[in-house]
């Protein structure tokens, strides 16, 4: 005859192996949290790009199709002045040497 296992004994490799199990879907959830945050990281990213790239084709087929000469167009900011050729007032410096009083022609 065969005599039963006592249940004390069969408890604590139950509880070993149970503990171990908790540990592992600890470890595998947490592994999996960390998954999903990269996938929603690399989405997110994703998103923003292609938003970035339908922004840019919009704005640069704005700029293609608007007339040329519509930055002609633009009114001076500096009101009705007596130049009416058009062409805005440049002022250029040649180079300046400091040490001019000092040289001997």
């Amino acid at each position: 005859m065969t005599t039963p296992t006592p249940v004390s004994d069969a408890l604590p490799s139950l509880t070993n192996v149970t503990t171990k199990s908790q540990e592992q879907v600890l470890y595998q959830i947490s592994g999996a949290i960390v998954a999903a945050v990269v996938v929603g990281v690399i989405v997110v990213f994703t998103v923003v790009l292609l938003l970035l790239k339908m922004y840019n084709r919009n704005m640069r087929t704005q700029r293609e199709l608007e007339p040329k000469n519509a930055k002609a167009s633009i009114p001076s900011t500096s009101g009705q002045n007596s130049n009416s050729t058009g062409r805005p007032t440049t002022v250029t410096f040649g180079p300046v040497d400091i040490h001019m009083q000092n040289r001997r022609l």
